[in-house]
């Protein structure tokens, strides 16, 4: 053996040794921290609570619940009629969801020595009815109002491209099967099919009594559409620039989405309407950034999700007329996702 490698055994050995402490304390540190977690969402709830409760009879809200303590990150409902009123806690972890009287869609992620991600479909008793993985972190979801499709949007890796600044992928699922994911629907563009390798396409939203229509957001060479689609003929369609996330009311006249008055760099987004009748827009009241998507408490009044910077890993949901001149309001406090249920 020569003098050379003699001298670098020691050496080998001292990086396993070190090699071997490093990984020791890093599932130390993991497994106290899962701990730690799991305490937390044992310990006492920091609002009122039920649990094992059905789906309400009457209106309701569904959201994910941030409150610190029992049910933390669990799907949970109130009454649309009193929404600081106690809360109804699944036990179904969840980081997004949206509903129906009847059923609940809930996005979530299993961790596990590989963390996967997965789309359930809940009765209204909160038994899962079907599941199916999804490709990456979830980020949105929306059900048709008969409940008949339901839209998901995850952010993933591994495309070539990302001059959205991220990429995704959205799938729109129907009982029988299909369409599936919608980068494979045509986009039109100013009457001509764009074909470049680059689409983005995020924000499902469903319009009423329409079976066949839906909005949701394109992207591509750094420009961003608001698309009308159509199951039927699988195509997306462009009917105005710079809309992300939009979301049609109940009477299905107008849209609500967020809008990017800070650039690519530095992204603030606004809270604004479109009037689909006159194509006329209306930029809101609220100066905070809205990164959601926003959601209908009725008509006349818009519900979304701010983070609390005040408490990591909490988030409230707020209420804003669309009237220019209201301002925005606490609505429920420790949420996030709202879907209201009619």
């Amino acid at each position: 053996m020569s003098s050379a490698m003699a001298r670098g055994k020691p050496r080998w050995a001292i990086l396993l040794v070190v090699t071997a402490l490093v990984l020791a304390g890093a599932m130390i540190y993991a497994v106290g921290a899962y701990q730690r977690f799991e305490e937390s969402r044992t310990a006492a709830s920091v609002v009122g609570v039920i649990a094992g409760q059905p789906l309400p009879d009457t209106p309701f809200v569904l959201f994910r619940n941030t409150a610190g303590g029992q049910g933390y990150g669990n799907a949970a409902t109130v009454l649309l009629s009193a929404p600081d009123g106690t809360r109804a806690v699944s036990e179904q972890a969840c980081d997004r969801v949206y509903g129906t009287a009847e059923e609940v869609v809930c996005l979530r992620t299993k961790r596990g020595l590989v963390t996967t991600f997965e789309a359930a479909v809940l009765d209204r008793n909160w038994q899962q009815e079907r599941a199916w993985p999804i490709p990456g972190i979830p980020s949105r979801t929306r059900v048709s109002p008969d409940g008949s499709m339901i839209s998901t949007t995850v952010f993933v890796s591994g495309h070539s491209y990302t001059s959205a600044g991220f990429s995704t992928a959205t799938e729109i699922s129907l009982p029988s099967g299909g369409p599936g994911n919608l980068e494979e629907f045509a986009l039109v563009v100013n009457g001509e099919r764009l074909l470049a390798a680059d689409r983005n396409i995020w924000g499902v939203t469903f319009v009423p009594g329409q079976s066949d229509a839906f909005y949701a957001t394109a992207a591509s060479s750094g420009r961003i559409w608001l698309v009308r689609g159509s199951i039927a003929a699988r195509t997306l369609t462009a009917v105005r620039d710079n809309v992300e996330c939009p979301s049609v009311s109940p009477d299905g006249t107008r849209i609500a989405y967020k809008k990017n008055v800070g650039g690519p760099l530095a992204a603030h987004w606004n809270v604004a309407l479109l009037d689909l009748a006159t194509s006329t827009e209306t930029v809101l009241s609220e100066k905070r950034s809205v990164d959601d998507q926003i959601e209908w408490l009725d008509n006349q009044t818009l519900l979304y999700g701010l983070a609390d910077e005040a408490a990591e890993g909490d988030s409230n949901i707020w209420k804003l007329p669309t009237d220019p001149a209201s301002q925005p309001s606490l609505f429920i406090e420790h949420a996030w996702s709202p879907s209201v249920v009619r």
